[in-house]
């Protein structure tokens, strides 16, 4: 099961019928205390993917700049899932526009997956089965639109089990801590803290996008 590739939109999600694990991982995630510069809120959740999935949905916000985008997917099978090695999984799709010679960067598909590996390592996150794919893609413009400059878009997707604590239930809070610590760093935001200050962010954006 490829799940870092499919964060689409679905209709189930954490109700009455749902594991106590479930509720509790779900409430974990409602309770994190996020940067005021990370708007999230909750979206619908695939269906397809697990008995059970609940799914956030957030943007990082600089004034009247949406500066990049995101959305985590909470899976959980209580019967468990060979690939996973786990009852749980976090799926997740991050985007950002790059100046374009962010974009021409070899280095920069590999500096983007650390910087996932590394935002969950600095929050102490035990993980396991780690994957996904880091995207850049580049559009130029023509005739009509030969006005606009070029644009260029990082992409990342990726998914990963992460282990469960007392009760069979993950720290969820932390985990989503840590996505919002990745969404920070590929807009280009300023470390969070003294803790954070050999982090290495891409530049933000250039002009005003309308949200």
């Amino acid at each position: 099961m490829d799940d870092a590739k499919d964060t689409g939109e679905g209709e189930r999600d954490a109700g009455d019928a749902a594991s106590p694990p479930f509720r509790a991982a779900v409430e974990s995630l409602r309770a994190a205390r996020l940067r005021p510069q990370i708007e999230v809120e909750a979206t619908p959740a695939p269906q397809r993917l697990a008995p059970f999935a609940h799914a956030l949905e957030a943007t990082v916000v600089d004034g009247d700049q949406d500066l990049a985008d995101g959305r985590l997917v909470l899976l959980h099978d209580p019967a468990g899932h060979e690939a996973w090695r786990g009852t749980f999984r976090l799926v997740t799709l991050v985007r950002a526009e790059l100046e374009p010679e962010m974009a021409a960067d070899p280095l920069l598909p590999d500096v983007c997956w650390s910087w996932l590996t590394g935002a969950l390592q600095a929050r102490g996150m035990a993980y396991g089965e780690p994957s996904g794919t880091v995207t850049r893609a580049s559009s130029h413009y023509f005739g009509g639109l030969a006005e606009r400059g070029a644009n260029s878009q990082i992409e990342i997707r990726a998914s990963w089990t992460p282990r469960e604590g007392l009760g069979g239930v993950p720290d969820t809070a932390a985990h989503l801590s840590a996505w919002c610590d990745l969404l920070a760093q590929v807009a280009g935001l300023p470390p969070a803290g003294p803790g954070d200050a050999s982090v290495v962010s891409l530049p933000q954006r250039r002009g005003p996008q309308s949200r």
